[in-house]
């Protein structure tokens, strides 16, 4: 429950500094250019993985990210692959606001995943706001559906340089 709190409290101070900006953003360009824009950055995520991340914003409404993160260890590998897809709902220069639906799959262990629950999806609302010119940052609540039965609401965090 903290960390959601801080999670909203983040949010609100970070779209407090998008509306401040006043350059249109290369999301707001994607649209009237009539081509995608490419993301490239890290998430973290219940849903949809951890590690480095891929987004293309389409010149619609929609974009897709694709999520992948591995650490190995002589001990242990960590590995999560995951995807997002999002909707907008509604954008502005400097920020948007949109659906999201995500999937992903966890491994750790060694011979065997000591993961449970480790395929997940995730249904949830989420904003994009611009830090700097192409550099914004994300943050989302998702509904996360695990593989072993359990649903928790839990935040998506990224953060992604853009350019054409």
């Amino acid at each position: 429950m903290r960390l959601l709190l801080i999670a909203a409290l983040l949010g609100v101070v970070l779209l407090q500094v998008s509306f401040a900006q006043v350059t249109t953003t290369g999301l707001a360009r994607a649209e009237g250019l009539g081509q995608p824009v490419y993301g490239l950055g890290f998430a973290a995520g219940w849903a949809s993985g951890i590690g480095i991340s891929f987004r293309s914003h389409f010149p619609t409404k929609s974009s897709l990210q694709g999520v992948f993160g591995i650490i190995k260890t002589a001990d242990k590998m960590s590995l999560s692959v995951g995807a997002e897809y999002q909707y907008d709902l509604a954008r502005g220069n400097a920020s948007r606001f949109y659906f999201a639906g995500g999937a992903g799959y966890f491994y750790q262990g060694v011979d065997r995943n000591e993961v449970s629950g480790p395929a997940r999806l995730g249904l949830g609302v989420g904003g994009e706001f611009q830090l700097q010119e192409g550099l914004h940052f994300s943050l989302a609540g998702l509904f996360t559906f695990f593989s072993d039965g359990r649903v928790i609401p839990l935040p998506q965090v990224a953060l992604h340089y853009y350019f054409f």
